[in-house]
């Protein structure tokens, strides 16, 4: 075998070893690490959610806080729970992505706008579902001014549909 025969030999097996080594990397299940998870939520609050400037129109009031915690029942405790903290949800932490705890820094820091827009809109390829069509407008606003005031996690119990009461 002549010499530049061997060496393009060589670099192929390299080569192929690397592509396997990343192909089989790349197909391990696992949680994204802290800098994954940074990059990927900086780019979801600066990049791809739109309404950064939208501005709620509810103000913080009790009565409103109510009607969005209300509103927030009928439609989004099946994934977050009374709370919005995923109390008595089973399978919250096993979806991948997880739900987010809706108190968390990474879900507050987002604006009003932004809020709405991902209700509005949901967020493929995970399982929150665009609302568009089923809430009005009021209603989502409700909400974030309900998200906002989320009270103690735990402090609402489990929701009804896995056996908790009201």
């Amino acid at each position: 075998m002549k010499k530049d025969d061997l060496r393009s030999a060589r670099v192929a097996v390299t080569l192929g070893l690397w592509a396997s080594l990343l192909v089989w990397a790349g197909c391990q299940a696992r949680q994204p690490g802290s800098f994954e998870t940074a990059v990927a939520q900086n780019v979801k609050r600066k990049l791809t959610v739109g309404g950064r400037s939208d501005t709620s129109p509810i103000p913080p009031t009790p009565e409103n806080i109510a009607s969005g915690r209300e509103n927030f029942s009928h439609y989004c405790i099946v994934c977050h729970g009374l709370d919005g903290q995923n109390t008595g949800v089973p399978f919250a932490d096993r979806m991948s992505p997880p739900v987010p705890l809706l108190n968390s820094p990474a879900v507050q820091a987002y604006s009003d706008g932004q809020l709405k827009w991902i209700i509005d809109r949901g967020i493929f390829p995970s399982g929150m579902p665009a609302s568009q069509g089923t809430l009005n407008d009021e209603e989502i606003w409700q909400i974030i001014t309900y998200i906002r005031h989320l009270p103690p996690k735990g402090s609402l119990g489990e929701p009804p549909v896995y056996g908790g009461g009201k």
